[in-house]
């Protein structure tokens, strides 16, 4: 039963474009995306970092300025030993200033994006807190996974 559904996940990641990215490889490829965003980013990290966060600001405030709809689901602080929870608060309190979407959800553990909700990448890497852990991400062209990825962790309640 499990190879049988190990087989049919294969077969329809075989049927998308999908491409496997490392710690090396992912942020190159994300902003690439970021950058072609037209309506919607959400991002899924429940760690945010300030080091990791002045890398990305300069493209989350752009997209701002375009009106790209961007929502951040991020562990809340309270859950964070004192180091971690300064960091994800100030981060939180920079994101709000700039109008971004900010949920902090309990026990957050998911690391993901979707952007356009057409480009799903979902894996191991914190994206708003990697620092030099070895993680992987896969990046999905796919309407309809990235869909299934918002149903089924119930984004649509969180989203709209």
């Amino acid at each position: 039963m499990i190879s049988l559904l190990i087989n049919k996940v294969i077969n329809l990641l075989d049927q998308t474009n999908s491409t496997l990215l490392n710690e090396d490889d992912f942020y190159k490829v994300f902003l690439k995306d970021l950058n072609k965003a037209s309506s919607e980013v959400i991002i899924e990290s429940p760690y945010i970092t300030t080091k990791r966060l002045i890398i990305l600001l300069p493209t989350l405030t752009k997209l701002k300025a375009h009106h790209i709809r961007l929502i951040i689901n991020t562990k809340d602080p309270i859950e964070l030993d004192d180091y971690l929870a300064k960091q994800s608060t100030e981060s939180i309190t920079k994101l709000l200033s700039l109008g971004i979407q900010v949920i902090c959800i309990k026990h957050l553990h998911r690391k993901l994006a979707i952007i356009d909700r057409n480009i799903l990448y979902e894996g191991s890497l914190n994206i708003l807190s990697q620092n030099n852990s070895k993680e992987i991400m896969r990046r999905i062209i796919s309407t309809k996974l990235s869909w299934q990825i918002i149903r089924f962790n119930r984004l649509e309640e969180v989203i709209g």
